[in-house]
């Protein structure tokens, strides 16, 4: 820019030179080029011959430099402020991306830390989970609810593993037996010494030896009975308020349990005996010296239910053959209300049959 504005004055310049001169009169020029030429062939001056006028360089360069001078302040001033609102354009961005950088290391900081204290925490966590596995399970309480309660006896002990894998189960709700004729149940029962105690989950009563059920050819011995209330077996869906469980064991150790559902009406003799000698402790066992009848406890038509399951009680063991009496007893308000202030729940919910085979009396 600058060299186009010195050009444009020294153009300036060379054309005030050019019209300073006068311009010859158009008459005599013809007669006035010829003259010269003459004196200048005889080496004479010529008469009209004018001074040459040579250009004064130096004024048209003082005239170029002025003129640039004079243009010079507007265009710094132009492109400093462009220039100067490029580097503020900079700095803005760099400050910018400075701010985004140090967000993205905060971040990654943090994400780095999160993951940190998640890894720490599943490595905590596995760590623990093998040791509860690790840890052999032994204990030894359970109850009818709640943390120890039937859903959990699997997890209490591993020796009760049955309670929540095994698939031959007890209790359960016997329908649709099917009706068969049943071999005859021989009792064999007698009156005997016993020993009782609240074992802090029943009333259990212990009996001397010599009592046996025979079925299917095969004895068993009486070892003793207990109490659950409600009723742990159902008969098409249906439960009593109590039932009376009497475990027996073959001399080959095969258990049997024999069911006696009861019902309220008139007081039970056996049962009375049992409350008459309560123990005042738990896990007392106490050992009257009078004598027990378990036959009190029979109803008089013995058709019954049978099938394979389990104990209902940890370790749940399973092979136990069962026999549920179709013909209830009773016991009166007053029995029943008493085991109900000591167990007013100690029943365990009715397990799946698994399609087993559940035999009816004809």
């Amino acid at each position: 820019m600058r060299h186009l504005i010195a050009l444009f004055a020294c153009s300036l310049a060379m054309a005030g030179a050019s019209a300073s001169d006068p311009a010859p009169k158009p008459a005599a020029a013809a007669d006035g080029r010829s003259a010269n030429v003459k004196a200048i062939l005889e080496g004479k001056a010529t008469a009209s011959a004018k001074p040459v006028v040579t250009p004064d360089l130096k004024a048209i360069a003082a005239a170029a430099d002025a003129a640039t001078k004079a243009a010079k302040p507007a265009v710094p001033a132009a492109a400093a402020a462009e220039d100067q609102s490029e580097v503020d354009l900079s700095v803005r961005i760099a400050e910018r991306l400075a701010e985004l950088r140090a967000q993205q290391q905060v971040r990654a900081a943090n994400a780095a830390k999160a993951k940190r204290a998640a890894d720490a925490k599943r490595r905590k966590e596995a760590e623990a989970a093998i040791a509860v596995a690790s840890k052999p399970k032994n204990g030894t309480h359970w109850s009818y609810e709640g943390e120890y309660g039937p859903a959990n006896w699997s997890n209490i002990n591993a020796a009760w593993a049955k309670c929540g894998t095994g698939n031959r189960q007890s209790p359960i709700d016997l329908r649709d037996g099917m009706k068969v004729d049943l071999e005859q149940i021989t009792f064999d029962y007698h009156p005997t010494s016993f020993s009782e105690v609240d074992n802090g989950h029943t009333i259990q009563v212990t009996v001397g030896g010599g009592n046996f059920l025979t079925v299917g050819n095969q004895a068993y011995e009486l070892q003793q009975f207990h109490f659950h209330r409600p009723s742990e077996e159902r008969i098409n869906g249906k439960g009593t308020e109590m039932v009376i469980h009497f475990v027996h064991r073959s001399f080959e150790g095969k258990l049997l349990v024999l069911a006696v559902l009861l019902e309220r009406g008139r007081a039970n003799s056996l049962i009375q005996t049992v409350w008459n000698n309560l123990p005042l402790e738990k896990k007392q066992a106490v050992s009257p010296s009078i004598l027990i009848d378990p036959n009190e406890a029979l109803p008089e038509k013995r058709e019954y239910f049978t099938y394979m399951g389990s104990l209902t009680e940890p370790p749940c063991t399973e092979d136990v053959l069962w026999i549920v009496m179709k013909q209830t007893m009773q016991a009166s308000p007053a029995q029943m209300a008493l085991f109900s202030r000591l167990y007013p729940l100690n029943a365990r919910p009715v397990q799946q049959s698994n399609g087993r085979m559940i035999k009816e009396s004809n």
